[in-house]
């Protein structure tokens, strides 16, 4: 249930804030009031809480949108088609160099 890239907190405060939420959710009158009750106690803006938890809903299937396992493919994919397009680009400005230095011998 790891969550993020790192950072300021350790994957094992995340795990443990948002796990608390989830537990103790039903103690409060909505989940954002638990968020603002419980990210105090662990010396976090709720805020940072709250994207924990909805990343982790996301991952969980509990809650639409891009999980974290495909937001890293999509990124791998869009590195390599940025290199993909770059090699491209060399190919064919070494094929009209070539080709027009095949013109030039072919003409002489």
């Amino acid at each position: 249930m790891s969550v993020g890239r790192g950072g300021r907190y350790p994957a094992e405060l995340r795990d443990r804030a948002v796990r608390m939420v989830f537990e103790h959710e039903l103690e409060y009158p909505s989940q954002w009031k638990a968020i603002c009750s419980i990210a105090p106690k662990l010396e976090m803006h709720p805020e940072t809480l709250r994207v924990w938890v909805r990343r982790a809903e996301v991952d969980g299937g509990q809650r639409p949108g891009v999980t974290t396992d495909e937001r890293a493919r999509i990124r791998e994919l869009e590195r390599e088609n940025k290199e993909l397009r770059r090699a491209n680009e060399i190919l064919k400005a070494a094929s009209a160099f070539f080709g027009a230095e095949l013109d030039r011998q072919s003409k002489k």
